[in-house]
C-alpha cells in the first residue's frame, strides 16, 4: 500500500479531489480523516460536484443527518458520511452504509467511527499548515498516480478544471478530458513513465502540416502530457452515424497516407522490417494455438516455423520498396474527423519506418468495424494510382502485412483475456481471423496459409474455450 504526502493549497486540494473523482469506481470507498476545519468537507464538495458535472447540487456537510446521497449522469450513487456524531458503530446498520460500500462511492468523514476500515479503502487525512491556505495531505492506498497528475494539471494551470474519464486503448495508458476556464484538454497518463517517443512524433507531425495534437504542458519524465483536444468526432464514430460517407472518408484517409509517405522518414523512428515482423508474430504463436486447444508440443513447435515463415515472405515480397513513416495503430478509432480540416491523429507514439501497405492495411482491415470490399479495393487503386508502384508485388505485400498484423491481433486480443482478464476482445476475433483468411488466399502466402490451416478457427466454441481461461 502506497503513502503520499503533499502539501496544497485550496485550489490544488480541489484538483486532487477532483482528480480522485475521475478515478473512482462503484465500490469505492475514501476516508476522509483529520480535524475539525481540516478541510473533509471541501474536499468531499469538491469531489461530489466534479461526479455531477452540470447537474451539480448544493453539498451541505452531513454533520446532523450523517448521510447525504446524490447521484451522478453515469447513474453512480454517491454517499457521503460524517460520522463525528455517531455515538456507536451499531448505529451504521440504520444508515445501510454497509451495502452502499459494495455498490456506491462512499466518501466517509471520521471513519475511525467505524468498527472496522472497509477492505482496500483509501485514506485521505488533511492536517492545517502554520499558513491559512495550505493543507498538509497523506494519502494512504489507492491510485499512486492520482497524486502526480493533480499536480501536473495544477502547475500547467488548469486546477480549477472538471476531470472526465476518456476511452482507453488495450494499452496501459489512460486518457482523461479537462474542461474549465480555460476551455477543453486532454490528460494523457502514461504509467511506464514514456512519453519521449509521442512528443517527438507530435512535433515531427506538426512540422509537416499533420493534425496532431499541440502539446500544451508535458512532463515526460513522468509520462504525463498535456494535448490539445481534439474533439470527440472519431472516425469511428462519424462512421456509425453516417455510413454513406464511408467511402469519401476512407479516400480521406488514403490521401493522408500518400501524403505522409512522400514526406522524408524521421531518424528517431525504429525499422519494422522482415526480423522485427517475424518477431511480434511470435505473440501469436505464444498465447492463440495453445488458448484454442493445440497440444502444448505442437504449439509450441509453430513459434519458430510461422517466425521464419513471415520473415522469409518479407523478404521477397517487400524489400523492394524503400521504407516510409507508418504510424502503425492507423485505424477509424485513433482518427478524428474535423469537416475540410485535416484529419487528426492520435496514439501514433509507436510510428515505425515500414512498407507503405503497412498503414493502409491497417485502416481498411479494421478489428473494430467491417470495411466494405469495394471500398478497400477503391482505396488500393488510388493509393496505386499515385504513387505509381507495381501493382500486383504491392498487393502481395498488402496481403502479406494483414496476415502478419491480424495474426498478432489475434495474439494481443488472446493475451488481454488471459494474463490481463479483459475477455471483451474476443468478440472480435472472428472479423480479424476473416482478414486473415482473405490475405492468406493470395497464392504468395501459401506456405504462410499451410500453418494457420492446421490450427483452430476462432468459432463460438474455441472463443469459449478462451474466455474461461480467462484471468480474474
Amino acid at each position: 500500500m502506497t503513502t503520499t504526502r503533499l502539501t496544497a493549497d485550496e485550489d490544488l486540494t480541489a484538483g486532487l479531489a477532483r482528480m480522485l473523482a475521475a478515478i473512482a469506481r462503484p465500490g469505492d470507498a475514501l476516508l476522509l480523516d483529520g480535524p475539525v476545519g481540516a478541510g473533509k468537507t471541501h474536499f468531499a464538495r469538491a469531489f461530489i460536484r466534479a461526479r455531477q458535472g452540470d447537474a451539480a447540487e448544493d453539498v451541505p456537510s452531513p454533520t446532523f443527518t450523517l448521510v447525504q446521497t446524490y447521484d451522478d449522469p453515469q447513474g453512480t450513487e454517491i454517499w457521503h458520511a460524517d460520522l463525528y456524531r455517531l455515538s456507536d458503530p451499531s448505529e451504521l446498520d440504520e444508515l445501510g452504509l454497509d451495502e452502499a460500500l459494495d455498490r456506491a462511492i462512499c466518501l466517509i468523514e471520521w471513519p475511525d467511527r467505524l468498527a472496522a476500515l472497509p477492505e482496500g479503502a483509501m485514506t485521505v487525512s488533511l492536517a492545517s499548515c502554520d499558513d491559512p491556505g495550505l493543507r498538509r495531505i497523506t494519502l494512504i492506498g489507492g491510485d499512486p498516480r492520482a497524486v502526480p497528475l493533480a499536480a501536473f494539471v495544477a502547475r500547467a494551470g488548469w486546477s480549477q478544471a472538471r476531470v472526465l474519464p476518456l476511452a482507453g486503448d488495450a494499452s496501459a495508458r489512460r486518457y482523461f478530458r479537462l474542461t474549465g476556464p480555460r476551455g477543453s484538454a486532454v490528460l494523457m497518463d502514461d504509467p511506464s513513465g514514456d512519453c519521449v517517443r509521442f512528443v517527438e512524433m507530435t512535433r515531427w507531425l506538426h512540422a509537416h502540416g499533420f493534425g496532431a495534437p499541440a502539446i500544451l504542458a508535458e512532463d515526460s519524465d513522468h509520462g504525463l502530457l498535456l494535448v490539445q483536444d481534439l474533439g470527440d468526432d472519431l472516425v469511428a464514430r462519424v462512421l456509425e452515424r453516417q455510413p454513406d460517407l464511408a467511402p469519401m472518408i476512407y479516400a480521406r484517409i488514403t490521401d493522408f497516407l500518400i501524403d505522409l509517405h512522400r514526406q522524408k522518414v524521421p531518424a528517431f523512428v525504429a525499422a519494422l522490417d522482415g526480423p522485427a515482423l517475424a518477431d511480434q508474430v511470435g505473440l501469436f504463436a505464444e498465447w492463440y494455438p495453445q488458448a484454442a486447444g493445440v497440444a502444448t508440443g505442437s504449439a509450441e513447435a509453430i513459434a519458430p516455423t510461422i517466425a521464419a515463415t513471415i520473415a522469409d515472405l518479407h523478404e521477397g515480397l517487400a524489400t523492394d520498396i524503400a521504407p516510409v513513416l507508418g504510424l502503425r495503430d492507423f485505424h477509424a478509432e485513433n482518427l478524428i474527423w474535423r469537416d475540410a480540416a485535416p484529419l487528426g491523429v492520435i496514439d501514433y507514439q509507436d510510428a515505425v519506418a515500414c512498407h507503405p501497405a503497412y498503414d493502409l492495411v491497417s485502416a481498411l482491415q479494421d478489428a473494430r468495424r467491417d470495411v466494405a470490399p469495394d471500398i478497400e479495393a477503391a482505396c488500393i487503386a488510388r493509393y496505386l494510382t499515385a504513387t505509381g508502384l507495381d501493382a500486383d508485388r504491392f498487393r502481395a505485400a498488402y496481403a502479406l502485412l494483414g496476415a502478419q498484423r491480424n495474426l498478432r491481433i489475434m495474439g494481443i486480443f488472446t493475451r488481454l483475456c488471459i494474463r490481463d482478464g479483459k475477455p471483451r476482445y474476443l468478440d472480435l476475433m472472428p472479423r480479424v481471423w476473416g482478414h486473415l483468411r482473405r490475405d492468406l488466399a493470395h497464392p504468395a502466402l501459401h506456405a504462410l496459409a499451410r500453418i494457420v490451416d492446421a490450427l483452430p478457427d476462432p468459432d463460438p466454441a474455441t472463443i469459449e474455450r478462451i474466455r474461461r481461461q480467462c484471468a480474474r
